[in-house]
C-alpha cells in the first residue's frame, strides 16, 4: 500500500478526538507501553503534535527556556542541556506527561505555544542505568565509543542523582573530496583533493541532591565537563602545481556549573521559587596552517563566567486566573586573548584582546486568564536593562533598556481544533562570541570582533492552527511575521593596514515563516503502532546589505527545511523500528568581499531496537545512509563586493560516509 493511499484514507477517516477543552492532554505511562521507553526523552518522541525544543544558549535564565517542564518547573541548569536531563529521568518515575497547548493557569509558557509538563511519581527506590556504545565508519576506518552510567534514589523526602558520560566521537562533518577554484570566466585556477578527519572526546559528571528545607524544597545540582576536539586536514593540489597544505585545529573546553533552586508553597494558591546559577567556561583554541613558504598560527583563549539570581512569586487567584511576578539579575564576564602570526609577522585584528563585563536585570509580570471554557488569554510585560563595558582593544561603556510586552490568545473551536494568536516584542541576546575575533584558516576566513553591538529586536505576530484526528493524529500550520530592527549580520571593519569582516548592526529587516507539522498514526490502515512525524518550514527574509546597499536575505537563515520520522512499535516482537530523514540544507553568509554558500544534502538513517526484557535493550543505527555531501562554495571578489568584480569561486565538495552505531543498555529499578 502506497503512502499516498494511506494519507488519502487518513483524510477521509479524520474525526475529532475527545481531548480536554482547556488545552491540556494527559498521556499516562500506559500510552507509551508499546514503545517501552527507558526515559522521559524517549517518551516525548511519541507524544503526538510535540516537537522537542531544548532552549537557547543565551545569557540569563528567563530567555533560555526549552519547552519541557518537570512538575510544572524549569530545571535550575543551563549548561546541562535539557535533552540530557530528560534522558536521566527513568520511565518508571513518570506519573503522566501533560501536553499544554496555548496556555493554562499556573503554567509559565515561556513564550512557547506548546509545552510538555512531566509529572513525576512520589517516592520510589533506586534507579540505575549502564550503557555502552560503539561507532564505526567502515569506509574510513574510523571507530569511536561511549559509556553512560547513571543512578538515582529517593527516600525520606530526599532524592539524589549522579551521572557520568564519556565518549570519543567521530566528527560526521569531516570528509574527503575535491576542491576546485575557478576564475570569473570559468577557467580552472587550481584543483586539489582534500582529506579531513575530526574527533571529539567528552567527559561529563553530573549530580543533584534535593531535600526539605525551610518548609519548602531545596535542590542543588552540579556539572563538570571537559571536551577536546582535534581536526586534521590535508589539501593536495594537482593543478597547476603539486603543493601540499596542512591544517590542524585543537579546541579544548572546560565547563563548570552549580545550580540551586528553592521552592515553597504558601497554601494551595501562593508559590515562591528562587533560583541561583553560577557557570564558568574556559576555551583554548589553536589553529595552524602550513604550506610551501607559508605558516599561519592562530591562538585564542576565552574565559567566560555567568552568575544568575532569580525570584518568582506565583499566585492562583481562581481556577481560571493566575498571576506571576518576578525578577532576575545576571553578571557576565569575558576575558579574550588572541594572537595571530602570519609568516612570522604579528597581525593586529580588531577586538582581538578584550575584557567585557555585562550587568543585566529584568523584572516581569505575567497573567493567564480563561474567561470562558474555550478561550485562554495570556499577557506579560518584561522590562530589561543592562550595562556593558569593555576594556582592552575596544573601550566602551553603554547602557541598554527595553520593554517587552506579550499577548497571546488560544481559542478551542471544538474538542479537536485550536487557533492560537500571538503578538510580542522580542529582544535578542548579544552573543559574546561576536565580541571577539575568530578564524577558519583552512578556508581562508578571518573574522574580527565587535563588542559595540546592540541586541536585535523584533515585533513578532503569529497565528497557528491545529487539528487533531484519528485518535493520535495532529496537523498544524503556523504563520509568523517578524519586523526587525538592529539586525545583527556582517559588515566591513577598516583598519590602517587591512579590511576585516565583522558582526554588526545593519538596520531594519523582515522575516516571514511558514511551519507545517503532521503526526499521522497508521493503526486504522493495518500498521498498528506505526507513526509518522513530519515538519516542513519556509523562511523568507530581507535586509539591506551594508556593502552593496541592495536588498538581500539575512545571513545564516535557511530558506526551507523539512524532516520526517517514521517509527513502528512491535511489542509482540520486542522491537522498535524507525527511519529518520532530514532534507537538504542551504545556508548563505554575506561578507563584504565574498558570499559563502554551505549546502548539506539529504541525510537518512534507520534504527532497530530490540528489548528482550524491559530492562535490556540493544539498538543498531545505520546513519547517513545517503552519504550526504557537505559542500562549501565561496564567491570571492578582490575587494568590497560593491566596487570589485568576482575574482574567483572556491568550491569544496566533501561527502561524508555511512556511520554505524551499536548501543547496549541495562536499566535497574
Amino acid at each position: 500500500m502506497s503512502l499516498i493511499h494511506i494519507l488519502a484514507q487518513a483524510a477521509v477517516m479524520a474525526a475529532p478526538q475527545s481531548v480536554a477543552t482547556q488545552g491540556v492532554i494527559a498521556y499516562p505511562p500506559e500510552y507509551f507501553a508499546a514503545s517501552r521507553p527507558a526515559n522521559v526523552r524517549e517518551m516525548l518522541e511519541r507524544v503526538p503534535g510535540f516537537s522537542f525544543d531544548g532552549g537557547d544558549g543565551v545569557r540569563g535564565y528567563e530567555g533560555a527556556a526549552g519547552n519541557v517542564l518537570v512538575n510544572g518547573q524549569r530545571m535550575a541548569s543551563k549548561t546541562d542541556n535539557l535533552d540530557e536531563i530528560l534522558r536521566r529521568m527513568p520511565f518508571s518515575k513518570v506519573a503522566k506527561v501533560e501536553l499544554i497547548r496555548g496556555g493554562a493557569p499556573g503554567i509559565d509558557m515561556q513564550g512557547k505555544s506548546v509545552i510538555a509538563n512531566v509529572v513525576l511519581k512520589e517516592g520510589g527506590g533506586f534507579h540505575g542505568l549502564v550503557a555502552a556504545a560503539f561507532d564505526s565508519v567502515p569506509a574510513r576506518g574510523y571507530t569511536g565509543g561511549a559509556v553512560r552510567l547513571e543512578g538515582s534514589g529517593e527516600g525520606g523526602g530526599r532524592s539524589w542523582e549522579l551521572g557520568y558520560f564519556g565518549c570519543r566521537c567521530t566528527d560526521d562533518g569531516a570528509g574527503n573530496g575535491p576542491e576546485v577554484r575557478t576564475g570569473s570566466t570559468g577557467q580552472t585556477l587550481a584543483a586539489s583533493t582534500v582529506q579531513s578527519r575530526g574527533f571529539q572526546t567528552i567527559s561529563t559528571l553530573t549530580g543533584a541532591y534535593e531535600l526539605p528545607a525551610i518548609q519548602g524544597r531545596l535542590r542543588s545540582n552540579i556539572r563538570l565537563s571537559h571536551s577536546g576536539y582535534d581536526y586534521d586536514e590535508t589539501n593536495r593540489e594537482y593543478f597547476p602545481s603539486g603543493r601540499v597544505d596542512r591544517s590542524h585545529q585543537n579546541d579544548d573546553t572546560d565547563e563548570t556549573e552549580l545550580g540551586l533552586r528553592y521552592s515553597r508553597d504558601f497554601g494551595s494558591r501562593l508559590k515562591l521559587e528562587l533560583v541561583g546559577l553560577r557557570q564558568t567556561k574556559l576555551e583554548t583554541f589553536h589553529e595552524i596552517d602550513r604550506g610551501p613558504g607559508s605558516l599561519q598560527d592562530f591562538r585564542q583563549q576565552s574565559d567566560t563566567a555567568e552568575t544568575i539570581g532569580r525570584g518568582v512569586v506565583k499566585f492562583t487567584q481562581t481556577q481560571t486566573l493566575s498571576w506571576e511576578l518576578g525578577g532576575e539579575g545576571a553578571f557576565n564576564s569575558l576575558d579574550n586573548k588572541i594572537r595571530f602570526v602570519d609568516n612570522g609577522a604579528l597581525v593586529q585584528i580588531p577586538a582581538a584582546n578584550v575584557q567585557v563585563e555585562e550587568a543585566r536585570w529584568e523584572v516581569f509580570g505575567k497573567a493567564t486568564w480563561r474567561p470562558v471554557t474555550r478561550l485562554t488569554l495570556e499577557a506579560s510585560v518584561r522590562q530589561e536593562g543592562s550595562n556593558i563595558s569593555s576594556a582592552g582593544d575596544v573601550k566602551l561603556d553603554k547602557d541598554l533598556s527595553f520593554t517587552k510586552p506579550r499577548l497571546s490568545a488560544t481559542w478551542a473551536a471544538n474538542d479537536a481544533t485550536q487557533v492560537r494568536l500571538r503578538l510580542e516584542r522580542t529582544v535578542g541576546q548579544l552573543n559574546f562570541t561576536d565580541f571577539t575575533a575568530s578564524s577558519s584558516l583552512n578556508t581562508g576566513v578571518l573574522t574580527a570582533g565587535n563588542p559595540n553591538l546592540s541586541p536585535e529586536q523584533a515585533w513578532v505576530s503569529e497565528i497557528a492552527f491545529e487539528r487533531r484526528f484519528l485518535g493520535s493524529g495532529v496537523a498544524g500550520v503556523t504563520l509568523r511575521h517578524s519586523a526587525l530592527t538592529d539586525v545583527i549580520d556582517r559588515a566591513p571593519v577598516i583598519t590602517p593596514t587591512s579590511t576585516f569582516d565583522a558582526p554588526a548592526n545593519i538596520g531594519q529587516g523582515t522575516k516571514d515563516e511558514v511551519i507545517l507539522g503532521l503526526t499521522l498514526p497508521f493503526d486504522r490502515v493495518g500498521w498498528k503502532g506505526a507513526q509518522l512525524k513530519v515538519e516542513r518550514s519556509w523562511t523568507d527574509s530581507e535586509v539591506t546589505d551594508p556593502t552593496t546597499h541592495l536588498k538581500r536575505p539575512i545571513s545564516n537563515l535557511r530558506p526551507q527545511h523539512w524532516e520526517a520520522h517514521l517509527t513502528w512499535d512491535l511489542p509482540q516482537q520486542n522491537l522498535n523500528l524507525g527511519v529518520d530523514v532530514y532534507g537538504a540544507i542551504v545556508e548563505t553568509y554575506y561578507r563584504f568581499d565574498q558570499i559563502e554558500v554551505k549546502r548539506r544534502e539529504v541525510y537518512a538513517g534507520a534504527f532497530a531496537e530490540w528489548k528482550p526484557q524491559p530492562s535490556w535493550s540493544v539498538r543498531l543505527e545505520l546513519n547517513n545512509l545517503t552519504a550526504r555531501a557537505l559542500r562549501d562554495t565561496r564567491y570571492v571578489a578582490s575587494g568590497a563586493r560593491s566596487a570589485h568584480a568576482l575574482s574567483y569561486v572556491d568550491d569544496r565538495d566533501l561527502p561524508v560516509r555511512e556511520l554505524f552505531h551499536l548501543r547496549i543498555r541495562k536499566t535497574f529499578g
